[in-house]
């Protein structure tokens, strides 16, 4: 117990520090408005249609402007379906950093916290330190605990503690491949015929000599090539145990697997701007700079938004195997809500929380108004699923079809009080050396995990 407090002062201390940064970064921070239009920090309120004199008022912090939009729309039906019971839903969006840090700093002061945060995967494991007692989040099992059969539990399982779940995540983010048809069809490769990662690479060679341009991008400042990949293969950075492995056999082999597509096959190239979420990878592989990226199916929405000359010719694959018959994907990323033990209207927040998220219309909503692929698979094969839309015009109408055959092969991973340490020095050291500097493999990641280690 006395290590957990001293923990916790530690984490409020940095949290501290790192808002001061924040706070005196401001200027140099982005704020472009996202795709509803809203910019960083500002609020955007939707009130009932009779008025808010009986209203409830509920607040909403969110990093991602988007996100918004399905919350805007499942009040909205919320208060048509419950005349006697109406929400006026208060949302802000923050700047990605400020959010998470000011959201724990109001956690462990006690203070102005929201009744719902938006809190990104990579993050949870700092609103989740020590023990049940510590923890300002509202468990939500009663919610999740009946949904779980028809749903795809290892991603409840990324925001739950001790049997406890805190946070309602907003898609599966199963990892696939997207290909470049134009430059798959001028190496004469169809991607569909890539089963294992031999495959990928004989396919690759091909790529190169028919266009001269790599097959891949590998990140070099961000997880989501490395962290997925090891995640198919059972692995992770972190055991169940909290014990640091990033350097086990299977991750260090696959590592060396990756750096050998960059630096020996030459197949592969650093990802423009360290990861496929900067600007400069966008205009780079809508340009066909490379005839394939991997990264979860979230990333659909990062097509429509940047690359949207690509409609129609990106097609959706499984990611190739290990081995014939072998996982296909890797749940990777995204976003959890969380209930804060702060909320005056806990029963109110909780019952709308779940019809947002977890009822089969709130389910269905994550795809048509975001774009997510909903963590509830009995909602699937519904009509509204395949119906067109921005995403069908994007990648097809079969989505979900694809998505079915891999939905299995999604595994937990590990959030834990180290995991926001470990994936920091993973992506700004290891990952950087290795991919984008040649490091040794061997030498690089037990480096790197020995220091996650001391850490501890």
């Amino acid at each position: 117990m006395v290590k957990s407090r001293i923990k916790l002062f530690l984490s409020m201390i940095m949290a501290f520090s790192l808002l001061l940064v924040v706070a005196c970064s401001n200027e140099n921070t982005d704020s472009d408005a996202d795709s509803n239009g809203l910019e960083e920090g500002e609020s955007n309120t939707v009130e009932p249609e009779e008025g808010t004199e009986d209203a409830t008022t509920l607040s909403l912090w969110t990093f991602v402007a988007y996100h918004q939009d399905h919350f805007e729309y499942m009040v909205e039906r919320w208060n048509e379906e419950n005349p006697n019971e109406q929400i006026k839903l208060e949302m802000t969006n923050y700047p990605f950093e400020e959010m998470h840090n000011k959201l724990l700093i109001a956690l462990q002061s006690g203070v102005g916290a929201p009744d719902f945060a938006n809190i990104e995967i990579k993050q949870w494991s700092k609103f989740l330190q020590g023990s049940e007692e510590d923890i300002s989040l509202e468990p939500l099992n009663d919610m999740v605990e009946p949904i779980l059969d028809n749903a795809v539990e290892a991603r409840f399982t990324n925001y739950s503690k001790d049997g406890n779940y805190y946070g309602i995540p907003t898609q599966v983010a199963a990892t696939v491949m997207y290909y470049n048809k134009e430059m798959m069809n001028e190496a004469e490769v169809d991607p569909m015929s890539i089963e294992t990662w031999d495959d990928f690479v004989e396919a690759g060679l091909k790529v190169k000599d028919a266009t001269g341009k790599p097959m891949t991008t590998v990140e070099s400042a961000d997880t989501w090539t490395f962290w997925p990949i090891i995640s198919q293969r059972g692995s992770d950075l972190i055991d169940e145990a909290g014990n640091v492995i990033v350097d086990n056999e299977i991750n260090t082999e696959t590592l060396q697997f990756l750096s050998d597509m960059v630096h020996e096959h030459e197949i592969a190239i650093p990802a423009p701007g360290g990861n496929h979420s900067a600007e400069e990878f966008f205009g780079f592989f809508s340009d066909g700079g490379a005839a394939s990226v991997m990264m979860p199916a979230w990333y659909m929405s990062r097509f429509r938004d940047y690359m949207p000359d690509m409609a129609g010719n990106i097609e959706i694959a499984p990611m190739p195997a290990w081995e014939k018959g072998g996982a296909r994907s890797a749940g990777m990323g995204g976003t959890g809500t969380a209930l804060t033990n702060q909320s005056e209207h806990k029963d109110l927040a909780k019952r709308f929380l779940e019809y947002a998220k977890l009822s089969e219309e709130g389910s269905i909503a994550l795809w048509t108004i975001l774009g997510s692929e909903p963590p509830r698979w009995d909602v699937w094969d519904k009509p509204e699923m395949s119906e067109d839309n921005e995403f069908t015009e994007l990648f097809g109408n079969d989505i979900f079809e694809k998505l079915s055959t891999i939905r299995d092969d999604i595994n937990p991973i590990n959030i834990t009080d180290d995991s926001s340490r470990a994936i920091d020095l993973v992506s700004n050291q290891l990952l950087y050396n290795v991919i984008r500097e040649g490091q040794d493999v061997e030498e690089g990641i037990k480096k790197v995990a020995d220091e996650i280690r001391d850490s501890q």
